[in-house]
């Protein structure tokens, strides 16, 4: 995720980082320039087309309802990012509170604080290669019986991690570390790692209706391949960059949208989770000292 400043308004504007759309679409820009150049000098110089009345009426009220379509298709998107942020949220806030209320329970400098700094540790960590395909037992901190031919054969990490939890849990509650109002005000945070993994596999596993998304850019392509029929006409050569642009602004759109409809990968508009795995982990550390 991109650190930036969002009042710097000169900066952004003149700013081109390798995500930044116009650099992405600046080779189909050059084409479509182009094509509105070969279609300008073919109008202007060569043919001469009888003049349309009103060449740009169709292309007006085509344009209103792709805006629409766009504006639909990006708050879409960035619903996906904003709830993909409240539950790396839940996340953080969850992992704190079960390491603050297992350090009141458990007594001091008890070897299992360390498991469970570990164990939540781990399991935010897992969560975050999980949703980025990129699942490795390598990425993960070992201790005691929770070595790493415990994490051998298991494709889903996070469920792994998460009945190493379980277990630990319920082996303090055999041993009377734990008593049964303490194990019913644990289950709360417990239960809470699950419904969040799933809620991120709900995001990353259900991407936009496939026919809503190909609509939307087939009606991009003929719109802008089609806008110099009218814009030449009227504009003669001034059609150029005004097409171009217009092909940059809704194609931009598309673009953003594509990107933050999945927020767990590692692009500059997703979700900074290492930074947050990392703070986490920190926060355990403080929390569950021995």
């Amino acid at each position: 995720m991109m650190i930036y400043n969002p009042k710097d308004w000169w900066k952004l504007i003149f700013y081109f980082h390798k995500a930044d759309t116009f650099r992405k679409l600046l080779p189909a820009m050059l084409g479509v320039m182009a094509y509105t150049a070969v279609f300008s000098y073919l109008e202007n110089d060569v043919f001469h087309f009888m003049p349309i009345k009103n060449p740009l009426a169709v292309h007006s009220l085509v344009g209103f309802v792709l805006s629409l379509l766009l504006v639909f298709r990006t708050n879409s998107s960035y619903d996906r990012w904003w709830e993909g942020r409240k539950i790396w949220g839940s996340f953080t806030n969850n992992s704190r509170n079960l390491a603050l209320k297992l350090n009141a329970f458990l007594p001091e400098n008890h070897e299992s604080k360390e498991v469970f700094r570990v164990l939540i540790g781990n399991y935010l960590q897992a969560v975050k290669d999980h949703l980025r395909d990129n699942t490795n037992p390598k990425h993960l901190a070992f201790v005691n019986k929770f070595d790493e031919s415990f994490y051998e054969n298991h494709k889903h990490m996070p469920n792994r991690i998460g009945q190493a939890i379980y277990l630990e849990i319920n082996q303090l509650a055999k041993n009377g570390l734990l008593n049964p109002e303490q194990l019913l005000i644990l289950n709360t945070e417990l239960t809470s790692f699950t419904d969040n993994l799933g809620a991120c596999e709900r995001i990353k596993n259900t991407p936009i209706p496939s026919s809503y998304n190909i609509f939307i850019k087939k009606m991009i392509f003929l719109y802008v391949f089609t806008m110099p029929i009218g814009f030449v006409l009227e504009f003669k050569y001034w059609a150029i960059p005004i097409v171009t642009l217009v092909f940059y602004a809704f194609a931009g759109i598309e673009m953003i949208a594509e990107e933050i409809e999945d927020p767990f990968g590692t692009d500059n508009n997703d979700l900074a989770l290492d930074t947050i795995v990392k703070n986490v982990k920190g926060n355990l550390a403080e929390i569950l000292r021995n």
